[in-house]
């Protein structure tokens, strides 16, 4: 198996692993074990991330490759006297895209439900305002795929308030290469360092620098970086999803190079070396400004920090939605790693 088919079969693999933000533990669990099995010594953090050291020479000026396996989802916030539940989103889950898709309801008792996104009454022939009426998740409800009518039934099935709620990935591989699924922010990316560690072990590559690998889990709510950086770790890249979408250069076969976001400039000597690298490797890159983007070594900055910082991505289209991507923007991503670091 070469590289790209292994982070193919991994990003599959961990798309069917329900992990919005706050319920990662079977996703970290799941990295946890991969690691292991490679011949790492992976950490768990206290916040629930995992953190693993990929080897190196000089630990004093070590680069953190950051990743995080925390999704976009939902959470119960009340269940109605007819027996069907009010929605609260995790992270940016727009209700325009999710409705009629498919969830499941997770108890703390550990049992699972399935259920369906729709909106307040959704019968076309019953409900005349139905294309006229606002998405939200105040008009928008989940229906159990349960013989519930009131809500004492639903409290008997064991559910309340504040129980997570995942949505179906809807993960397909076409035969031309293309990934289609929720998700892949930024789950494609974490399989791409998961890539590279194989890389480095199968390889028996000592890079010059120390490099470590952070699995983030609170990165769709803003402080996934914030804390458990290794000390000596100088530079910090996210590896996280590229923006494609109109003006913007990156399609979904590329690594996209990040120069600016919404919170600033990425640190320009980063950038520089990896547009080099990236040319001098031979890959098909683009370098993009992101109007509204945010990344763990945001977060780590405003944390305090003091590191260089970057971001690097295959491409992926229609972000935080039914997002798409391609082989050749994980192969993309995969060498600039290699080229950038060894």
């Amino acid at each position: 198996m070469d590289y790209m088919d292994y982070i193919m079969k991994m990003t599959q693999k961990l798309l069917a692993v329900p992990s919005p933000s706050g319920f990662t533990h079977n996703a970290a669990q799941f990295l946890y074990k991969e690691l292991e099995n490679l011949g790492y010594q992976p950490q768990m953090t206290v916040k629930g991330a995992v953190l693993v050291d990929l080897g190196g020479e000089d630990a004093q000026d070590a680069v953190l490759l950051a990743a995080h396996i925390d999704t976009l989802g939902a959470m119960v916030t009340q269940i109605k006297e007819n027996g069907r539940l009010k929605l609260t989103n995790i992270g940016g889950l727009n209700p325009n895209n999710t409705e009629a898709e498919n969830c499941r309801v997770y108890t703390r008792e550990g049992n699972i439900y399935d259920a369906t996104f729709q909106l307040t009454d959704a019968s076309v022939h019953v409900n005349g305002s139905y294309s006229e009426e606002k998405r939200t998740y105040d008009s928008m409800e989940a229906l159990l795929d349960e013989l519930v009518s009131t809500r004492e039934d639903v409290e008997k099935l064991g559910i309340m308030a504040g129980d997570f709620v995942c949505f179906d990935p809807r993960t397909v591989v076409t035969k031309s290469g293309y990934i289609k699924s929720r998700f892949l922010d930024d789950k494609f990316s974490s399989c791409i360092i998961l890539g590279y560690a194989k890389y480095l072990k199968e390889q028996g590559i000592l890079p010059k620098r120390r490099i470590y690998a952070m699995f983030t889990t609170y990165e769709e709510v803003g402080h996934g970086g914030a804390a458990a950086i290794p000390e000596g770790v100088t530079e910090m890249i996210s590896v996280d999803m590229g923006c494609v979408g109109e003006g913007l250069s990156c399609d979904e076969t590329m690594v996209s190079i990040c120069a600016k976001d919404s919170t600033g400039p990425y640190d320009y000597r980063v950038v520089s070396g990896l547009v080099q690298a990236a040319k001098e490797a031979g890959l098909s890159y683009a370098v993009d400004v992101y109007p509204y983007y945010g990344s763990d070594v945001d977060v780590a900055l405003r944390a305090g920090y003091d590191i260089r910082h970057g971001l690097i991505g295959p491409g992926v289209y229609a972000s935080h939605g039914y997002e798409r991507s391609h082989r050749k923007g994980a192969e993309n991503t995969f060498g600039l790693i290699r080229a950038y670091l060894g």
